[in-house]
């Protein structure tokens, strides 16, 4: 448990708070993070944290403003409030700066799948398998609260190799319920993205989240193509995730409960 644990407000900045609270070892600022948010790893007692935050208030380089950035993290709060699936980092507390607010999760500890895409493909197949099957149960879960995936990549996920454990993450522009496209080309990473999420006025949904969990199949048990030769699955999960793939989105599966029930009769 967390000292200060009751605290809800500090009038001193978030670099400030931890610096005198806690034993920051870690500092995650503009290179890692093109969001703006500046983010801590902090060790309380005997338990490491990770902390996130909205960055410097006058930082005007990263494409969302600070009040932007602020509405984002209380999101996230939001989300990581309604659901509680193993894969998801304990949201401990919340603490309110002259910054904005400041996130303490559990620290998840692994490799960031994105800078470690080599190792991931050399593992047995049946331990990818395992790894895509917590990525579904967990959207899963979050498509029955209402949330639809927004943004998710390699770079969303963290794996333990050692304890084959698996930490999604960054899930802060998860939207609730069907929305409208009105930026044109959205946030994330075009390897994980739908059609839809590049054209202004389309209709971002259930479909759009199917169509981004084929294509982490795509890449984590493939090349990154949708060709069959270097596709390390069966044939019916081939055929899941093509369906899954499919641009047009009402060729997908309508729903991720309809994905994740074809996956499983894929194995």
């Amino acid at each position: 448990m967390m000292p200060f644990q009751a605290t809800c407000h500090t009038p001193q900045s978030p670099a400030d708070f931890l610096a005198a609270n806690t034993n920051v070892f870690a500092t995650f600022d503009y290179c890692p993070q093109d969001s703006g948010n500046i983010s801590y790893g902090v060790r309380i007692a005997d338990r490491r944290y990770f902390v996130k935050t909205p960055g410097l208030v006058d930082d005007g380089k990263p494409y969302l403003d600070h009040a932007d950035r602020v509405n984002v993290l209380r999101n996230a709060v939001r989300l990581a409030q309604s659901c509680d699936h193993p894969t998801l980092p304990t949201l401990h507390q919340v603490i309110e700066s002259p910054e904005g607010p400041m996130l303490f999760y559990d620290w998840g500890e692994g490799e960031l799948v994105r800078n470690a895409l080599k190792q991931v493909e050399c593992l047995p197949v049946g331990e990818i398998l395992d790894l895509l099957n917590d990525v579904y149960d967990l959207h899963v879960e979050l498509v029955k609260r209402g949330w639809i995936a927004n943004d998710f990549y390699d770079g969303s996920m963290i794996y333990d190799f050692h304890r084959r454990q698996l930490h999604a993450i960054d899930l802060d522009t998860y939207h609730l319920g069907p929305f409208t496209n009105d930026m044109g080309r959205m946030f994330g990473s075009t390897r994980f993205m739908a059609p839809e999420e590049f054209k202004l006025g389309a209709t971002i949904d259930q479909r759009t989240t199917v169509f981004t969990l084929g294509r982490t199949a795509a890449v984590l048990l493939s090349d990154n193509s949708l060709d069959r030769t270097p596709f390390r699955g069966s044939d019916t999960q081939y055929d899941t995730m093509l369906k899954a793939c499919q641009q047009d989105p009402d060729a997908r599966f309508q729903t991720v409960a309809q994905f994740r029930d074809s996956w499983p009769q894929a194995d």
